[in-house]
């Protein structure tokens, strides 16, 4: 299992995706999981990944929330929440995202 959150070095929002992934883990009984933050420095490093902006939380290489396609410009992104438009998903939306991705 392969989790990672893509992120830029100046996204307000890195902090706080990675928190909540720990806690949507955790809730899901995979609270030892490993997560590797991986930072974008340049379109290049964007490659073949499927970043779509900051921060981009994947499973085993894939987007868990799929609804952005892949972008090479280094910028934030902006997740659909209950509360409207966020910086990051809540924990119930990472949990079912994970979930649905199989873990």
């Amino acid at each position: 299992m392969n989790i990672e959150v893509l992120h830029i070095s100046d996204c307000p929002n890195t902090d706080e995706a990675a928190r909540r992934l720990g806690a949507a883990l955790t809730a899901l009984g995979h609270g030892g999981t490993a997560v590797r933050m991986r930072l974008m420095e340049s379109a290049k490093d964007t490659v073949g990944t499927a970043f779509a902006g900051s921060p981009t939380i994947t499973f085993n290489g894939t987007d868990i929330f799929p609804d952005r396609a892949p972008a090479q410009e280094l910028a934030c992104r902006v997740y659909r929440t209950p509360l409207g438009l966020a910086g990051v998903p809540s924990i119930d939306q990472i949990k079912d995202a994970l979930t649905s991705s199989g873990i």
